[in-house]
Formats: C-alpha cells, sequence, structure tokens
C-alpha cells in the first residue's frame, strides 16, 4: 500500500472544517440513533424513524414535508421520507439520498461494549452502526438540518429517505417505497452513502470510492438428510461429515476472475497509486491475457478478490438433534456475493458441481419470504453504466480538499445495498458514502463495530460540502 509522510496524516486529521454547533448535534444524533435497538429480531425501525423526524421538525420543516410510513403489519418497520424544497418554479427532478436505519444482530457477550450505546475510546466511536450504517445517516441528517438551518434553497428538490430492513429483514424500505408511495421518493438519480466510502491504513487515505454498481446477494440452504441412529453404532454415512466435506471444497474453490468496465477503470487508476509490487501485479492483471500469478498475488488481499470473483462463504451452521444420537439433518448457510451479469441460479448449479455429492441439496432462500426453493432466479445485477460526470467530477474537487493525494475511484459495492432497487427501478444510483475506514479494520457485521472519530466528523463536512458543490 502507499505510504505518505507523517505530515499528511496531521493534515488530514484536520480537515474537517465543521463548527462546534454541528460538531454535537452531528454526536448527538449519532449517540440516540446507536442506542436505538434497530436489529429484526429485536429492534424498532419505526422507533428510529420517528426519532430522526422529529430532529426534523424541531429543526424547522414542515410536518408536510416529514413522513413516517409503516407498511400494514409490520409496525416496527417504519421508513423516514423527508424533502427540502428547492427554489420556486424548478423543472428539475429532485436528488434522493437513501440509507437504511437497520443493523445486524449483535450479542453483547461477544462485545467488550454495549453494542446499543456509543461509546468514545482511544480515538474511535464503538457501536452497532457506527461503520454500517448509522455514521452514514447521521452525515444526511446533519447536512438537512445545516441546509434548512441557513434558509438554503437546492436548485432542485432533495428528498431523504431513512428505511427498514437492508440487514436482511423482509420488510425492505426501499422495495416498499418504490411499490407504494413512488411519488415521494422518484428522483433524476440517488446517492447512496450505504456504499463507496475512503479507504485508508492506520487513517492515512488510500482512495476514495464512488460505487457505480455492485455485486448480487444470494443466499443458499445446504441440507443433508439420514435416518440417524444410535450414536454407539456410527456409520460412515454421517450427515455432518457429509456438509463438512462438501463445505471444505467449497473452501478451496475460487470463482472464475472476471473484470468489468467498472473494476477495470478502477484498477487502472488505482495502479498509479499503489506500492511497486502491486501497481506491477494491477497492470499484469489488466493485460491481455491477464497474467494468472499476478491474479494470485492480488486475490491474497480479501477486497481485491472479492472485486475480480464471485465469492460463496458459509456463515450459519446446524446439526443434529441430541448428544447420544446420529444426526437426522445437517445444515448450512452459504452467502455468495456474485459478479454483475451472472444470475444466483447460474452459482446454485456450480455450487452442486463444486460438492459432487448428490446428498448435499442446495436451494435457493428468497430473501422476500426467507423460504427455500429448489430454483434461483435467472435475473442478475445489471451490468455496469457510465456514472454522472457530475458525480465524478464533485467527488474529486471535493476530495482533493479533504483528502489530498488519494485516488478517487470509480469502483463495484462488493456486498450488495438498496440501491439495487433504485437502479432496477431506473434511477441511477452512486455509492457516496465517505466515511475513513482501515482497510483491515472492516468492523461492519462484527464485533465491536467502530468508526474513528476523526472520520466521523469528516464524513459529516464531506457530505454537506459535497451535496451543496454538485447541486451548484
Amino acid at each position: 500500500m502507499l505510504r505518505f509522510p507523517a505530515l499528511f496524516f496531521v493534515c488530514i486529521s484536520l480537515s474537517a472544517q465543521i463548527d462546534n454547533g454541528t460538531r454535537q448535534l452531528s454526536r448527538d444524533i449519532l449517540a440516540q440513533l446507536i442506542g436505538i435497538n434497530t436489529t429484526d429480531s429485536s429492534g424498532d425501525n419505526t422507533a428510529a424513524a420517528q426519532a430522526m423526524a422529529t430532529r426534523l421538525l424541531v429543526a424547522g420543516f414542515p410536518a408536510g414535508d416529514v413522513t413516517v410510513l409503516v407498511p400494514p403489519g409490520r409496525k416496527n418497520k417504519g421508513n423516514l421520507v423527508a424533502r427540502l424544497h428547492g427554489v420556486p418554479g424548478s423543472t428539475l427532478k429532485p436528488v434522493l439520498l437513501i440509507g437504511h436505519l437497520d443493523v445486524v444482530e449483535a450479542l453483547r457477550s461477544d462485545w467488550t461494549t454495549d453494542p446499543f450505546q456509543l461509546v468514545e475510546k482511544d480515538g474511535f466511536y464503538y457501536g452497532r452502526g457506527t461503520q454500517d450504517m448509522k455514521s452514514q445517516d447521521v452525515m444526511m441528517l446533519t447536512t438537512f438540518i445545516r441546509m434548512k438551518k441557513e434558509g438554503y434553497k437546492p436548485p432542485r428538490d432533495l428528498i431523504l429517505a431513512l428505511t427498514s430492513d437492508e440487514e436482511g429483514g423482509t420488510a425492505n424500505g426501499v422495495d416498499w417505497l418504490l411499490k407504494n408511495h413512488r411519488d415521494l421518493i422518484d428522483a433524476e438519480f440517488v446517492l447512496n452513502t450505504d456504499s463507496g466510502g475512503v479507504n485508508t491504513e492506520k487513517g492515512r487515505p488510500i482512495d476514495v470510492g464512488i460505487a457505480a454498481t455492485e455485486k448480487l446477494y444470494a443466499d443458499f440452504q445446504l441440507t443433508v438428510l439420514n435416518p440417524g441412529g444410535h450414536s454407539s453404532i456410527p456409520v460412515p454415512d454421517n450427515a455432518i461429515y457429509h456438509l463438512a466435506d462438501a463445505l471444505g471444497r467449497l473452501e478451496k474453490f475460487a470463482f472464475p476472475f472476471e473484470l468489468n468496465p467498472v473494476t477495470r477503470t478502477y484498477f487502472e487508476k488505482l495502479s498509479t497509486h499503489e506500492s511497486p509490487q502491486n501497481s506491477a501485479d494491477m497492470k499484469a492483471m489488466l493485460g491481455t491475457p491477464p497474467d494468472p500469478a499476478a491474479i494470485a498475488r492480488l486475490s491474497a488481499d480479501p477486497h481485491y478478490n472479492s472485486l475480480t470473483h464471485t465469492t460463496c462463504v458459509a456463515t450459519r451452521l446446524s446439526a443434529g438433534h441430541a448428544n447420544n444420537a446420529l444426526p437426522q439433518t445437517a445444515q448450512a448457510i452459504v452467502n455468495c456475493r456474485i459478479l454483475p451479469g451472472h444470475p444466483a441460479e447460474d452459482v446454485r448449479q456450480e455450487l452442486i458441481r463444486v460438492f459432487a455429492d448428490p446428498k448435499v441439496a442446495v436451494r435457493y432462500i428468497d430473501s422476500n419470504t426467507d423460504k427455500a426453493t429448489d430454483k434461483a432466479p435467472d435475473k442478475s445485477a445489471p451490468l455496469p453504466a457510465a456514472p454522472r460526470a457530475d458525480v465524478v467530477k464533485t467527488m474529486e474537487k471535493i476530495a482533493d480538499s479533504m483528502w489530498p493525494g488519494a485516488a478517487v475511484v470509480v469502483d463495484m459495492e462488493t456486498g450488495a445495498s438498496d440501491g439495487k432497487y433504485t437502479m432496477a427501478a431506473g434511477m441511477p444510483t452512486f455509492g457516496v458514502g465517505e466515511i475513513a475506514v482501515d482497510h483491515d479494520d472492516i468492523r461492519a457485521h462484527g464485533k465491536d463495530e467502530r468508526v474513528r472519530v476523526s472520520s466521523f466528523y469528516e464524513g459529516v463536512d464531506f457530505f454537506y460540502r459535497y451535496l451543496k458543490a454538485l447541486l451548484n
């Protein structure tokens, strides 16, 4: 990775230019949001949406411009939609800002701090959602409040949607709003702060990303059935062994290397900012034909591997029904992130070939119903289109002032986000969630999730400056 001099790090830590009032406001909102449990199992997204709506109303937004919408029968799955009106008479379509309020599960016993309490220590804010993605929600909400208090009239309406169930729930807010309240969130294009970001090394910026496409999310259920029996008479045909063998094959398997226009451009630009070895490997990987040795070396980095391959990994296991009985059922969940252009059914068929065991049934889990089916959808993530020039050029301008020397790169989100719904609805969507995180300290979905304090305030400052520069 590129090394920067110590003086550069000092400059970075001073790049946030927000006043004390904005700092306190953003911190208070973050503490409030972290303190509201918004997990699928026991959380309340409606409470979070209502709390953020109150923040906007107190800041002077009219009640008619702040709405909390709750899907029928899903009282804890509320969504906030707010509008900042632009100059009267504008014929420009709005810009939609999206972010999700829900977070993944967090067990207190796993954490060194309370996951649902904002804790500051050692220069970091700890709490579930600090990386994914309540910090980004706060930077959008704070920007809305700042603009309202200034009396700022953008050249077009701005719409903010903070929604439920991006993180594995069955009442996705963006999907539901598009199907039931499209008029409230219809826009020319979308800024999604759940993707993009500033990639850092020990706090030193390496690149600033704009996500222009993303992988397809898919879960698969692996099941092995067996008559079972008494454990005192073990048999070789053990359901757990079949499942373990299948997962062992998956661990050793790599999907084919592949680049698309976005990832090719990403590596072309990043190669001019990288260490000599990585730079040489990236150029060799981009060659015709690609150099297999260079691909192997770069693929040792999980981030680079995920940009160039479909990935599948086991995430959950369950088996057996008693300590003294052979298992009748053994199951695992395999989560896949699929490169654009490839449908989930193709990946399911590839998994069947990899496992090479007729006793291992591979079924697709429908994210809307949580039910397993024998066939996955044939629909794939759309191949990327060229990003808007104004989105990129504005990012280059603001990034140069905040993170000088860092490359601005258009990249692919290696996970999946609510952008898949807005893109499918015909609204070009770009990831601009510029919260700086060290590439080896990504704790989203993990224990002791945290964000550097300075990175949080830089993100708050960035989004305000970026949005104003983009609009004007």
